[in-house]
């Protein structure tokens, strides 16, 4: 039990490091912040939900102790939170018989995970604008304006036009981001966790990803709202905006799937991946949306993916 607490606290104080080194004015701290929730995560699956919890007590109190009860609050509600139920959604399972009457233990799916994923990356940047969407849209447009005078606009550009784009679109921008980046988290840590051989469940075929049948017809729903100005229209692009980002990562599975038997897979692979770090990478993405939702609702890969042998029979 010592020995546990003991690496509970040092992955929160990991975490805390991780993410307070924002406060150097470094690049590459970005990157730590972003990744802040790791630690956690490594512990809370390796060593259980309590090891999480104490972690991200303690890494709050750090960053409390270090800062102000603001930071200490984003903290605990991007990093620690979050980091706590992913690990608690990871290890949870359930013992049930399948047909030939032998037990074993159900793991929550990994598209279960995902959904939740995109739900916990809705809600920070919920929080994080705030429930005044004039009053964060005027202090982002400010932000923008001060960027803009800094660095220069370019000629011929409408600039009240750019910065009002510009606003509209930096919720659903953030909202994606930290799906994407949420979703990284997990499965770093997860890997880590099975490089270590302390995995309690088996490691899942990401590419047989799927979200709930359910998600569809609520990302529909939610899109109905995405069109009025004020609170609701900004909370239905953000929750629109992570979804949909949840969807294009199926479709990246979807992908890896339906190019098995391609000798040339690793060129479509890798010329996917590589677009996404390019200029044009809303192109990819859209398609990779496109790809996740046609999945969704035609079962693509069952349809078209590679047939899997049949069983052996039993002697």
């Amino acid at each position: 039990m010592i020995a546990q607490i003991l690496i509970a606290l040092a992955a929160g104080a990991a975490s805390a490091v991780m993410f307070a080194s924002t406060m150097s004015g470094v690049m590459m701290s970005i990157v730590l912040a972003l990744f802040a929730p790791v630690p956690l995560l490594v512990a809370g699956i390796t060593w259980g939900r309590l090891c999480a919890v104490i972690g991200g007590l303690f890494a709050t109190a750090c960053v409390l102790a270090a800062f102000s009860f603001t930071r200490a609050e984003i903290f605990a509600i991007s990093v620690a939170l979050p980091a706590w139920w992913l690990g608690h959604l990871i290890l949870l399972g359930r013992a049930t018989t399948g047909p030939s009457g032998q037990d074993f233990v159900e793991w929550y799916p990994a598209g279960h995970i995902l959904l939740w994923i995109a739900v916990i990356a809705a809600l920070i940047i919920a929080f994080a604008f705030g429930t005044d969407a004039t009053a964060t849209n005027q202090s982002f447009r400010r932000m923008l304006e001060r960027v803009l005078a800094k660095t220069g606009a370019p000629d011929g550009v409408d600039i009240p036009r750019l910065l009002d784009l510009l606003v509209f679109l930096a919720p659903m921008m953030v909202a994606m981001i930290m799906t994407t980046v949420l979703a990284l988290n997990v499965v770093i840590a997860a890997k880590i966790t099975a490089i270590s051989g302390r995995l309690m469940r088996p490691w899942p075929r990401l590419r047989e990803t799927k979200l709930p049948v359910m998600t569809l017809p609520a990302l529909f729903a939610i899109i109905a709202f995405c069109f009025p100005d004020g609170l609701i229209g900004l909370l239905a692009r953000i929750a629109a905006a992570a979804l949909l980002t949840a969807y294009a990562l199926t479709g990246f599975a979807v992908l890896h799937t339906l190019t098995l038997p391609l000798r040339t897979r690793p060129l479509w692979l890798g010329l996917a991946y590589a677009l996404m770090l390019t200029f044009i990478w809303p192109i990819p993405v859209f398609a990779m949306v496109a790809l996740g939702l046609a999945d969704a609702a035609f079962d693509l890969r069952h349809r078209f993916g590679p047939r899997r042998p049949p069983p052996l029979p039993v002697p």
